[in-house]
Protein backbone atom coordinates (compact mmCIF):
# COMPACT_ATOMS: atom_id res chain seq x y z
CA UNK A 1 0.00 0.00 0.00
CA UNK A 2 1.48 3.44 -0.90
CA UNK A 3 1.32 5.91 1.85
CA UNK A 4 0.17 9.40 1.62
CA UNK A 5 2.60 12.61 1.32
CA UNK A 6 2.00 14.45 4.54
CA UNK A 7 2.74 17.85 3.37
CA UNK A 8 4.46 20.23 6.33
CA UNK A 9 5.74 23.81 6.68
CA UNK A 10 9.10 23.33 8.64
CA UNK A 11 7.60 24.85 11.91
CA UNK A 12 4.63 22.14 11.43
CA UNK A 13 7.23 19.24 11.30
CA UNK A 14 9.64 20.78 14.32
CA UNK A 15 6.02 20.60 16.09
CA UNK A 16 5.50 16.66 15.09
CA UNK A 17 9.50 15.82 15.91
CA UNK A 18 8.73 17.65 19.72
CA UNK A 19 5.40 16.27 19.98
CA UNK A 20 7.31 12.13 19.58
CA UNK A 21 10.31 13.23 21.52
CA UNK A 22 7.99 14.11 24.25
CA UNK A 23 5.89 10.73 23.76
CA UNK A 24 8.93 8.73 23.30
CA UNK A 25 11.19 9.68 26.17
CA UNK A 26 9.14 11.80 28.95
CA UNK A 27 5.42 10.40 28.11
CA UNK A 28 6.88 6.44 28.15
CA UNK A 29 8.74 7.62 31.39
CA UNK A 30 5.96 8.34 33.60
CA UNK A 31 3.55 5.44 32.25
CA UNK A 32 6.82 2.98 32.90
CA UNK A 33 6.55 4.53 36.54
CA UNK A 34 2.87 3.67 36.75
CA UNK A 35 3.24 0.41 35.73
CA UNK A 36 5.33 -0.33 38.19
CA UNK A 37 3.52 1.67 40.89
CA UNK A 38 0.53 -0.33 39.76
CA UNK A 39 2.36 -3.90 40.02
CA UNK A 40 2.69 -3.07 43.72
CA UNK A 41 -0.31 -2.89 44.84
CA UNK A 42 -0.69 -6.78 43.69
CA UNK A 43 -3.44 -9.32 42.64
CA UNK A 44 -3.54 -8.27 38.43
CA UNK A 45 -6.54 -9.37 37.98
CA UNK A 46 -8.59 -6.86 40.23
CA UNK A 47 -5.99 -3.88 39.71
CA UNK A 48 -7.66 -1.29 37.52
CA UNK A 49 -4.36 1.26 37.93
CA UNK A 50 -2.53 -1.52 36.14
CA UNK A 51 -5.39 -1.95 33.54
CA UNK A 52 -4.99 1.98 33.44
CA UNK A 53 -1.48 2.37 33.26
CA UNK A 54 -1.35 -0.21 30.54
CA UNK A 55 -4.10 1.10 28.14
CA UNK A 56 -1.94 4.09 28.50
CA UNK A 57 1.02 2.82 27.34
CA UNK A 58 -0.92 1.20 24.05
CA UNK A 59 -2.29 3.95 23.49
CA UNK A 60 1.23 6.52 23.65
CA UNK A 61 3.11 3.56 20.91
CA UNK A 62 0.54 4.03 18.64
CA UNK A 63 0.55 8.02 18.85
CA UNK A 64 4.26 7.43 18.42
CA UNK A 65 3.90 5.25 15.41
CA UNK A 66 1.56 7.63 14.06
CA UNK A 67 3.95 10.41 14.28
CA UNK A 68 6.75 8.15 12.88
CA UNK A 69 4.96 7.76 10.12
CA UNK A 70 3.82 11.61 9.16
CA UNK A 71 7.26 12.13 9.57
CA UNK A 72 8.88 9.58 7.82
CA UNK A 73 6.47 10.74 4.46
CA UNK A 74 6.60 14.30 5.36
CA UNK A 75 7.37 16.50 2.35
CA UNK A 76 8.84 19.83 3.66
CA UNK A 77 7.67 23.01 1.98
CA UNK A 78 9.91 25.14 0.79
CA UNK A 79 9.13 29.21 1.78
CA UNK A 80 11.59 29.97 -0.66
CA UNK A 81 9.34 28.45 -3.68
CA UNK A 82 6.30 30.00 -2.52
CA UNK A 83 5.24 33.10 -4.13
CA UNK A 84 2.26 34.97 -4.38
CA UNK A 85 0.82 35.13 -7.78
CA UNK A 86 -1.15 32.06 -7.21
CA UNK A 87 -2.56 30.33 -4.07
CA UNK A 88 -0.49 27.86 -3.02
CA UNK A 89 0.20 25.30 0.33
CA UNK A 90 1.69 28.19 2.77
CA UNK A 91 0.22 30.93 1.46
CA UNK A 92 -1.97 33.31 3.56
CA UNK A 93 -5.00 34.62 1.61
CA UNK A 94 -7.17 37.16 2.69
CA UNK A 95 -10.85 37.07 1.20
CA UNK A 96 -14.25 38.75 1.15
CA UNK A 97 -17.07 36.39 2.25
CA UNK A 98 -19.29 38.20 -1.24
CA UNK A 99 -22.77 36.65 1.03
CA UNK A 100 -21.44 38.14 4.27
CA UNK A 101 -19.06 41.20 3.03
CA UNK A 102 -16.40 40.51 5.68
CA UNK A 103 -13.06 39.86 5.29
CA UNK A 104 -11.33 36.75 6.58
CA UNK A 105 -7.40 35.30 6.63
CA UNK A 106 -6.59 31.78 5.92
CA UNK A 107 -3.20 29.72 5.86
CA UNK A 108 -3.07 27.21 3.60
CA UNK A 109 -1.75 24.42 5.14
CA UNK A 110 -1.80 20.57 5.31
CA UNK A 111 -4.05 18.70 6.97
CA UNK A 112 -1.56 17.86 9.93
CA UNK A 113 -1.23 21.39 11.17
CA UNK A 114 -4.84 22.61 10.60
CA UNK A 115 -5.63 24.66 13.33
CA UNK A 116 -8.88 26.46 13.33
CA UNK A 117 -8.45 29.16 16.21
CA UNK A 118 -5.52 30.52 13.93
CA UNK A 119 -7.54 30.20 10.47
CA UNK A 120 -5.16 27.57 9.59
CA UNK A 121 -7.36 25.57 7.11
CA UNK A 122 -6.42 22.47 4.85
CA UNK A 123 -5.57 22.11 1.18
CA UNK A 124 -7.96 19.56 1.03
CA UNK A 125 -10.72 21.39 2.86
CA UNK A 126 -13.39 22.66 0.51
CA UNK A 127 -12.49 26.27 0.93
CA UNK A 128 -8.64 24.88 0.89
CA UNK A 129 -8.90 23.18 -2.39
CA UNK A 130 -11.21 25.81 -4.18
CA UNK A 131 -8.50 28.38 -3.26
CA UNK A 132 -5.78 26.94 -4.35
CA UNK A 133 -4.16 27.82 -7.80
CA UNK A 134 -6.34 31.04 -8.08
CA UNK A 135 -4.98 34.48 -8.21
CA UNK A 136 -5.73 38.24 -7.13
CA UNK A 137 -8.89 39.56 -7.45
CA UNK A 138 -10.45 36.00 -8.49
CA UNK A 139 -13.75 34.70 -7.17
CA UNK A 140 -13.91 31.10 -6.37
CA UNK A 141 -16.88 29.08 -5.23
CA UNK A 142 -17.13 26.56 -2.36
CA UNK A 143 -19.49 23.95 -2.36
CA UNK A 144 -20.35 23.63 1.04
CA UNK A 145 -23.48 22.02 3.26
CA UNK A 146 -26.04 25.40 3.19
CA UNK A 147 -24.76 26.37 -0.66
CA UNK A 148 -22.30 27.85 -3.12
CA UNK A 149 -20.52 30.18 -1.07
CA UNK A 150 -18.20 32.49 -2.38
CA UNK A 151 -15.12 34.37 -2.08
CA UNK A 152 -12.90 37.17 -3.78
CA UNK A 153 -9.38 36.55 -2.84
CA UNK A 154 -8.49 40.34 -2.03
CA UNK A 155 -4.23 39.64 -1.50
CA UNK A 156 -1.83 36.79 -1.11
CA UNK A 157 0.76 36.65 0.79
CA UNK A 158 3.87 34.35 2.48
Amino acid sequence: MEEKEVILTQEGYDNLDKELNHLKTEKRSEIAERIKIALGFGDLSENSEYDEAKTAQAENEVKIAELENKLRHAKIINEKEIDTDIVQIGNTVKVLDIEFDEEIEYTIVGSTEVNLAENKISNESPLGAALLGAKKNQTVDVEAPVGIMKYKILDITK
